[in-house]
């Protein structure tokens, strides 16, 4: 039984104020009531009106509270009971991106409609500190298995040597965790950032060679690269950048004229594009780690009168491939969108039960994903993008 007192101060001797008492019975079955009592004690402090009404409210409450669960019916024993559902913490980086959103959704509604599963998620709002209390609660609870899509790579190892030591298994999601000892966690479900950086480069190495045939290459020859980064210690970010920063040592022609922090988001990205544009345009490639970032620095380019796309004088190349990036790029906005699938519900809870079985689970396991050009586009599978 929860009791709320409001008006507890005492109004003083001889004084008449009314008192409201409030609190919570259980009416059976899983059900809460509130149950709200009104007096107006008489002269005096009122302290033996007080001690007999509390005496009053609690035999009522108990009294309650039995009756409540009389005629409640037994659940079907077809229903799971809680011994036998399988509960999962998820201790989610955030909310930062449309990408983020569409990956949460994935996972909720691939659970949510199984009674063999509960999944409890934390939102980290990218902060690990956040996630770090998630996970220790998650502890504390003594859930079945651990999910976790760090917000960045370092910083990991102590708690999860915590979660090993409670013995609860740990999925790395989406991103991964840079400690010595990869016993910590059972595996590492995701993309291959490396890969998908390599994809983008290796299209403008072409773009640039066929530029270079029909004469539309700057005067001097240099590609001036614009290089717009998540946050900072992301997998994501670490591994995109690698491969743009290796593709730039060795072309000597081409130029890193600037790496700005857009931290994954569009408004992070459009006031740094603003403040950069403020004082050089001259920028061929525009290479954004994730596509709300390209939305941000495009706004920056039509304040800044600065063309982009197809035809225009800035090539822009984008990581995600959401639904509104696509479809940018079948209008031509967009020049290259680089796959980033955050469909990983499905895949995930085939792990889970992988494990559950007493499977071999492979240490890491990657997501399919591709590159899409404006050709490779139709209005129809734009439309039927999932995210």
């Amino acid at each position: 039984m929860k009791r709320f007192f409001n008006n507890p101060d005492s109004a003083g001797c001889g004084q008449q104020t009314m008192r409201q008492f409030s609190f919570f019975a259980d009416a059976g079955c899983g059900r809460q009531t509130m149950r709200q009592f009104s007096f107006i004690p008489g002269a005096g402090c009122g302290c033996q009106t007080m001690k007999k009404l509390l005496s009053s409210l609690l035999c009522l409450s108990l009294l309650t509270g039995i009756a409540g669960t009389c005629g409640c019916q037994a659940k079907p024993e077809t229903e799971p009971t809680d011994d036998n559902v399988f509960v999962i913490g998820f201790s989610q980086v955030g909310s930062e991106s449309d990408w983020r959103v569409a990956n949460t959704k994935s996972m909720t509604d691939t659970f949510s409609d199984d009674p063999e599963y509960e999944l409890v998620m934390e939102n980290a709002r990218q902060m690990q500190e956040n996630q770090f209390t998630a996970v220790r609660r998650f502890i504390l609870e003594g859930v079945d298995m651990i999910i976790i899509a760090p917000t960045v790579e370092e910083g990991w190892l102590t708690v999860l040597t915590e979660v090993h030591d409670a013995g609860i298994p740990v999925i790395i999601m989406d991103r991964s965790v840079a400690v010595w000892d990869d016993n910590l966690y059972l595996t590492n479900v995701g993309s291959d950032f490396l890969r998908q950086g390599n994809l983008a480069v290796e299209w403008l190495e072409k773009e640039t060679l066929k530029d270079a045939e029909n004469g539309d290459e700057s005067e001097d020859g240099t590609v001036r690269i614009l290089h717009l980064q998540g946050t900072l210690g992301a997998t994501a970010q670490i591994q995109r950048t690698k491969a743009l920063e290796d593709a730039v040592a060795s072309h000597g022609d081409w130029e890193l004229i600037s790496q700005l922090d857009g931290d994954f988001t569009e408004a992070k990205a459009y006031e740094v594009m603003t403040t950069y544009l403020a004082g050089n345009h001259d920028i061929d490639v525009i290479y954004s780690e994730n596509d709300n970032m390209t939305f941000g620095a495009m706004r920056a380019l039509d304040e800044a009168g600065i063309t982009y796309g197809e035809g225009g004088q800035v090539k822009i190349i984008t990581f995600d491939a959401t639904k509104e990036a696509l479809q940018y790029c079948l209008d031509g906005k967009i020049n290259l969108c680089v796959e980033c699938n955050p469909l990983f519900g499905p895949q995930v809870k085939e792990l889970i039960e992988a494990y559950r079985r007493g499977d071999t689970i492979p240490k890491h396991v990657y997501v399919n994903e591709t590159a899409y050009t404006a050709k490779d586009l139709t209005q129809e599978f734009v439309d039927t993008r999932e995210y």
